[in-house]
């Protein structure tokens, strides 16, 4: 790297900061900070679910499985369309039917307060593990292009990411992932073709790669793999706690639905663009081994793209990475706040669970960085994350999907089947490799984790379907208070007006990364034209926010100082 990429960083991470710590003024409640004012326009909270989920392991973990297997990372990573799909049709509106803040709100309300106690600590915990681990990639990005420590990185880079969540809220924290996804379509657009010309062409791609790069299936990743993780990623996207406030911060049942299925259709076009530079670098460069796959998505980039741009990818996947991060830290002190001090303190007024709702998430994000440096010790990320999901992800996310559909589950039977699940898959994966040299592959060991507690709920259904029994539970669920009509109506009111500014800080700072990008291109040696063509385009999109979102503000004073007159 050169100066002009250290500066780029330092610009984006600027920017990035400024975009995210803007919010901090927005709205002082707690539905502002854990909900953006519950009014999110879904195409938004439908791209901010994308980078979300995508960033996680995209370079790292995906990049990895693509540079050693191939096309295998392009078929995994497609079948999360089809999870996406059955989320918009089936899970995303029932979730925003709820009217719960977050999951473990739904849970007291329609199971009680003690089977959300449990399920609080046991995300809680894991949740620190899933965090860790999508921390751990971002530092991992910035060691392999700077040869900067990683634990320093972690310690840098966890903190950053913890002021601007705790600053601005989920409103932050989606506007960063828009912002991302936008500047990473960019650059990917012109690392595809430049790592093409850099292994010969197509062609010559084609003929030097392994003999079987381009099965369907490859290794331990099956059919019955790929089977395993549409479930397993059905199950843990529709139901895990971070995801969940995608569905239920958008303005409607409709909305909802549209998230769902911006990210399927986003996953059904993406994979082959973003997989094919690491299967290339596996034919330029064919000799990395073990943990240093990890890196080859860095260092195709490095190879090939221009002084300057190398710096704004960088960065890009870094914060790209860490929207994974920023979204379970925001959700983890969402969790802490509403669902653990407010029930202990429940006549706090807002200014006090706002400040805790800070300090939640800086105490979170410290246990993050904790857990990032642990990520080594375990095998590295493919293992981490791989293994984290397929123990927990059916056995946590599961029942609580399952009660949006059942009026029979109590709180009792999901307590139940989440420890008896929990106690079946932490055996096969640790107690019997150990006792009776005895383990799982990864196929069987995601199946095991995702049908076992279904199975499971399935048999109790049926139990108490023949004995005619239907939770009392939900009978109190069904008969809650719900918000009146005049209450919905303020309530989308202040969200359209959060939504605004949102906008429009979106839109100032696609101003900048246009610029920027445009700037860049004068001093390229090599993909000057496709950097002229993504930085026009970034810049006239940012200004047509920023335009619409002041018509928008405008309109919205006329029509209040119109109603002051009239009353």
């Amino acid at each position: 790297m050169q100066t002009l990429d250290f500066l780029t960083i330092i610009v984006f991470t600027l920017i990035v900061m400024i975009a995210g710590l803007s919010f901090g003024k927005q709205g002082g409640d707690m539905k502002s900070f854990f909900a953006a004012g519950g009014a999110v326009p879904w195409s938004i909270s439908g791209l901010s679910l994308f980078m979300s989920f995508f960033s996680a392991g995209t370079f790292v973990v995906w990049g990895s499985i693509a540079y050693e297997w191939g096309l295998v990372a392009i078929t995994i990573q497609m079948a999360m369309c089809i999870s996406g799909f059955l989320i918009g049709a089936y899970l995303a509106a029932r979730w925003k039917e709820t009217g719960a803040l977050t999951v473990a709100a739904y849970l007291t309300q329609r199971f009680g307060k003690k089977t959300q106690r449990y399920y609080t600590f046991i995300f809680l915990v894991l949740s620190l593990g899933y965090t860790g681990a999508f921390l751990y990639p971002v530092a991992k990005i910035v060691n392999v292009v700077t040869g900067f420590d990683i634990y320093y990185s972690i310690l840098f880079l966890g903190a950053m990411i913890m002021i601007y969540t705790a600053v601005g809220g989920l409103w932050a924290v989606v506007v960063t992932d828009v912002l991302q996804f936008v500047i990473l379509t960019a650059a990917v657009l012109i690392v595809l073709p430049l790592s093409l010309d850099k292994a010969g062409g197509v062609n010559q791609f084609i003929q030097d790669a392994p003999a079987t790069f381009f099965h369907v299936f490859n290794g331990e990743y099956t059919p019955w793999f790929i089977l395993a993780f549409i479930g397993y990623n059905t199950i843990f996207i529709g139901g895990n706690w971070a995801y969940v406030q995608r569905y239920t911060s958008v303005k409607d049942r409709t909305s909802a639905k549209k998230v769902g299925y911006l990210f399927g259709f986003l996953y059904l076009i993406s994979p082959l663009i973003w997989m094919l530079p690491p299967m290339i670098y596996r034919v330029v460069n064919p000799e990395l081994s073990g943990l240093e796959t990890e890196g080859a998505y860095l260092r195709m980039c490095m190879d090939v793209l221009p002084v300057g741009m190398l710096g704004l990818m960088l960065g890009g996947m870094i914060f790209a990475t860490a929207s994974s991060v920023n979204t379970s830290l925001n959700l983890a002190a969402a969790v802490l706040t509403n669902d653990i001090y407010h029930a202990i303190f429940p006549d706090s007024d807002q200014v006090a669970l706002m400040r805790v709702a800070r300090i939640a998430t800086l105490l979170f994000g410290l246990g993050t960085i904790g857990v990032a440096f642990m990520v080594p010790l375990a095998g590295g990320i493919v293992e981490v994350v791989l293994s984290i999901g397929a123990v927990t992800g059916g056995a946590l996310y599961g029942p609580a999907i399952w009660g949006l559909f059942s009026r029979r589950q109590t709180g009792q039977s999901i307590l139940v089947i989440t420890g008896l699940s929990l106690l079946i898959n932490l055996y096969f994966k640790f107690v019997s490799p150990w006792l009776f040299s005895f383990s799982l592959d990864r196929a069987t060991e995601m199946l095991l984790g995702v049908f076992l507690p279904l199975v499971l709920l399935g048999a109790y259904e049926i139990f108490a379907l023949k004995r005619n029994r239907e939770s009392k539970q939900y009978q109190l669920y069904v008969n809650r208070k719900k918000p009146t009509a005049k209450e919905l109506a303020a309530s989308l009111t202040s969200g359209e007006i959060q939504n605004n500014f949102g906008i429009k800080v979106l839109g100032w700072a696609f101003v900048s990364i246009g610029t920027l990008l445009f700037l860049l291109g004068f001093g390229a040696s090599a993909g000057r034209y496709y950097m002229f063509a993504m930085g026009a385009l970034i810049l006239m999109m940012g200004w047509t926010m920023v335009r619409s979102a002041q018509k928008r503000s405008d309109s919205h004073t006329k029509n209040k100082t119109e109603q002051y007159i009239h009353d």
